[in-house]
Order: structure tokens, then sequence, then C-alpha cells
């Protein structure tokens, strides 16, 4: 299998096989944007106040009985307490009004007849739903966090099903579980079942992330291949969700937006017949006819002549012994090489996705209209991706990695120092570090995939996307810290940044190498990279001391 891409070099760069598989694959990506943040509507906290249940009292009672407290430096009713009730009926009734009492001298106490919640934007939601306000506030992020713990379970299973059963039979399963189980979600009759539901979301969610992403990776021609993971599936994942927003401003009801957004998953059924296995996967396994037959037939497609024979003896008896090779997640940490990428991928996955994750379902807390907030982090995405293409296609990933994290982490630490005056500034910085995130997630889904070689490049990608989870189940939490300090989330995410953008200094420069395609070859390309950078250390050294007894 070393030299697939010199075998099917017949097949052209851009012939029509290629084009159309590259937009059937990006099409299945804008589910995934539709299905990925849907939380920060459903989980919404609309405004609300404790329900003051006593018809005898005046509107004029009935609005003072909530008490004003101070949150972030400006005073708004509270929406956790109230003053006693008893209390107030007997002020009522002696005929007080509340300009006639000191009301800070009534006890108070908590909102014990529920809460009351403003319609104004959402109709509906979760929080108002089973009242995940106050002492339950923190369900609002457990919730949210139990779709990352679904990513987890989802990045490691989807690895090891792909790599066994074949990359199209995972993603189409994963496509449907996805759509039944947000379906099943929408009739939830308890906060539990919501959560254990959303975990299922985000485990068959992230399985179709990974399996159509490394899909698009064997199968795509070297020149689509950038294309395909920058402005292919990210930007097409973008546009998802920018669409979401105006979905949910259209369904107000958590429960309708859920099955229209299940719904709208039909529309996928026909990709089955237009999407081929990958051929690379085929050999892996050692079915070549079956993988010659699909070089052919994209050979038709693009109307040119393959040869009688596609790939070499050589590669048939390979790919016939790596029938009997069966891979695991212990593979990928087998070397001291392995294993020093690996956790090199794990540590970068985590600090971009705690910093992703994190401004993303931030949007609600922002000033402003919340559809349209959503809409402007998710507009703040594009640019980042079709900068991040073209950089890709001309620079190394290591210094183009490190520059994007310094950039995404470098704006958020700035937001601290922004006067409360100047709110336009602070949501811009945010912006920009968004924008700094998103490339730094572009370049290190492609770097990971350059790493490793075909027969691990699925079990590696789900190991680092596992890895990556701790750092989205973390997210929510990072931002519920806001609530007793707003500048906390981005001191905690952008330090972790900044810090992570060494890491990618100790790994092994991919650009302009051809991929991997067995074991060997990816120990064989990091030693030859480690030999290379020790010579180019030796001769530097030699020549400073060469200079410096010149000097001498």
């Amino acid at each position: 299998m070393g030299n697939y891409d010199e075998d099917t070099a017949f097949l052209g760069q851009k012939g029509p096989f290629f084009v159309i598989l590259f937009f059937l694959l990006n099409a299945i990506y804008i589910s995934t944007g539709f299905h990925g943040l849907y939380i920060v509507f459903v989980g919404a906290s609309p405004s609300h106040r404790c329900r003051v249940a006593d018809g005898n009292l005046t509107e004029e009672w009935m609005k003072a009985s909530i008490p004003n407290e101070t949150v972030h430096g400006k005073p708004q009713p509270s929406q956790c307490w109230r003053y006693s009730l008893e209390a107030v009926r007997n002020l009522s009734a002696l005929g007080y009004s509340p300009l006639d009492v000191n009301l800070t001298d009534i006890t108070l106490e908590r909102c014990v007849d529920g809460w009351s919640y403003s319609t104004e934007i959402y109709h509906s939601t979760i929080v108002s739903e089973w009242d995940l306000v106050c002492d339950g506030e923190w369900r609002v992020p457990f919730a949210t966090s139990t779709l990352y713990m679904g990513y987890l379970l989802g990045s490691l299973v989807s690895g090891q099903l792909s790599d066994r059963f074949g990359r199209k039979k995972v993603l189409f399963a994963s496509l449907a579980a996805e759509a039944l189980a947000i379906f099943a979600q929408s009739f939830s009759d308890s906060w539990l079942l919501f959560c254990v539901l959303y975990f299922f979301v985000g485990t068959f969610q992230i399985s179709l992330y990974i399996t159509a992403f490394v899909l698009g990776s064997e199968v795509l021609s070297k020149s689509l291949r950038v294309l395909f993971t920058t402005l292919g599936a990210f930007l097409h994942y973008c546009i998802g969700y920018m669409v979401l927003p105006w979905i949910a401003f259209a369904v107000r009801d958590w429960r309708s937006l859920l099955r229209v957004l299940s719904g709208l998953t039909v529309v996928y059924v026909p990709l089955w017949w237009l999407i081929p296995e990958s051929p690379r996967w085929l050999l892996s396994q050692g079915r070549v006819l079956e993988s010659e037959a699909i070089v052919r037939e994209a050979a038709k497609k693009n109307k040119v002549t393959a040869p009688a024979l596609i790939f070499s003896q050589s590669e048939v008896k390979e790919a016939a012994a790596s029938q009997n090779s069966k891979y695991s997640a212990l593979d990928v940490l087998r070397t001291s090489d392995i294993r020093k990428t690996t956790f090199l991928c794990l540590l970068l996955w985590m600090a971009i996705n705690i910093g992703y994750f994190g401004l993303s379902l931030n949007t609600t807390n922002l000033s402003g209209d919340p559809f349209l907030n959503c809409f402007l982090s998710a507009v703040t995405e594009v640019p980042a991706y079709i900068v991040s293409t073209f950089l890709l296609k001309s620079c190394p990933r290591r210094p183009v990695l490190s520059a994007f994290l310094v950039i995404g982490g470098g704006f958020l630490l700035l937001v601290q120092l922004i006067p409360e005056s100047l709110q336009t500034l602070a949501l811009a910085l945010e912006m920009a570090g968004k924008f700094g995130f998103t490339m730094s997630f572009t370049v290190v889904y492609i770097y990971t995939a350059e790493l490793y070689p075909t027969v691990l490049r699925n079990l590696g990608i789900g190991m680092c996307s596992s890895a990556a989870r701790v750092g989205s189940i973390t997210a929510p939490y990072v931002i519920f810290l806001g609530t007793f300090n707003k500048y906390l989330p981005y001191i905690l995410m952008g330090s972790l940044t900044v810090a992570s953008s060494i890491t990618n200094v100790f790994l092994p420069e991919t650009f302009e190498k051809v991929l991997p395609e067995t074991l060997e070859q990816m120990q064989k390309c990091k030693r030859t990279e480690n030999l290379f950078l020790f010579h180019q250390h030796h001769t530097t050294l030699l020549s400073a001391g060469i200079r410096d007894s010149q000097k001498i």
C-alpha cells in the first residue's frame, strides 16, 4: 500500500468522481452544524423570577415582593429569592403600600412556589420546563457535558468499528442513529432522560464526523484533500452552524426544534448509493478486487483508462498480509515515537476544544440578541477557514498552528483589560479569539490525519478526539465560572491555549510529505526527520565552533 497515490495517479486530481464525492461528503457535514450546538437554544435560560402565587396582592405588591440584587456591578431583580410571602400578605392586609415600609427588613425566602419565565425570546426550553435555575442551575452545564461525554465514547468506538467494518457502513449507521436519538430526545419527560439521550447523540455525532473525515482523506485526490479538510468539512459544518439560529428563531419551542432538526436527516438517505467505500481501507483488509472495482469505476467517471494492473504485485501481497494484522488502540502506543506523537496531539486537541466549545457555548451570555450572536459567532469562522485553507497549501503545519494558538489565547487574555464602557471592544476581542481557535481547530485535524498511517489513522484521530472530549466536557463548566467572575473563563482558556502553543514544536513536520500507509512508514518518517534535525543541529554547532575559533 506504500504507493497507493502513485498507483491511482492516472485518475487525475479533479475529475467528476472526486468533485461529486467532495460535495456529497461536505453535505453530510451541514447536518453536524445543525446538531452540534442546538443546546445553545434548547438549554437557554429565559429571564425569570420567583412566582408569587397570591391573587389577592396588588400588582404593586407583586412587583415589590422581588428584591433587587447586584450582578456584575449592575442592579437587577433577583431570580432566586423573594420576600416572605406571608409577611407581604400581612402588610398588604394592613393597608400598607410598598412605599410605606422598609422592604429590606422583610425576611427573604427561596422560590418555594416555582418560577415565572419570560416567553419573549423562548417559548419553551428545558430550563423553563424543568426549572433548571438557582440551586438546579448546575444541571444545564452538566446536560451540555453529556453530549461531549458521548463524544468521548464515540471517538474511541467509532475508530475501531470503522477500521473493522468499513468507513461507509459506520458513516451511515451513525447518521441514522443520531437522527433517531435526537427525535427520541424531543419526547423526554425528565431532565435525566434528556441527558441520557443527549449522551447517545454525542456518541453517534462524533462517529459520523470522524468517519466522514477519514473517508474523505483516504478517497479524495491530493489536491482536494486539503480543501476537503478545511473549506470542505469545516466550512460546511459552519454553514449548518449559521443556519441553526434562524431555524431556532422560527421554532421557539425546544421539542419542536429537535423534531425539525432530526427530520432534516432524511435528505441524506440517497447518499448511501452515491458514496463508495474507501479503496485504501479495502486494501488494508486484503480486499484487493473490491478496491480495484471502485478505482475502475472512478476512472470511468473521470473518463480515463485504467491500467490492466492497478496495484503492484508486492502491494497486493502486502494487502493480503495486512488482512491478518488487526490493529487496536494499543498499537497507537506501541513504540516511543508513536506514544510521543499521540501524547502531544492529545494536549493540543484538549486545549483547542476547551477554547473553541467554550466560546461557542458562551454566545447566549453575551449582550444583545442570542440568535444574532450565535450567527455572528458562526460567521466569524468563515474567514478563518478560508485563510487556513490557503496557509495549509503553502505553509508548514507546526509554525502555523502555534501562531493560531497564540492569537486565540492572547486575545482572550486581553478581554479582562477592557473597561465596562467598551463592551463592543470586548466582544470584538472574543470574536478574534474565536477566529484563532477556529483556525487552530482546522489545522490540528489535517495535521493529525497526516501524522498517522492508513492502518491507524482512524484509531489515531479517534484517540486524539477522545482526549479532546476532556476539554469539551470541561468547557461548559469553564463558562459556568463566569457566574462568579465574568473574566475567569477568559483567563483560564487564554492561559491554557498560549501554554499549549509550544507543544506541536516537538511533532514531526508533515508538509509536502506523502501520507504514510503503514506503521513502519510512519516510524521511518519520524526517524528520518529526527536524523535530519540532529544533523542540522550538529552542523550548526560545528559552524559556530569554527566561527569562534576564527575569532580566537
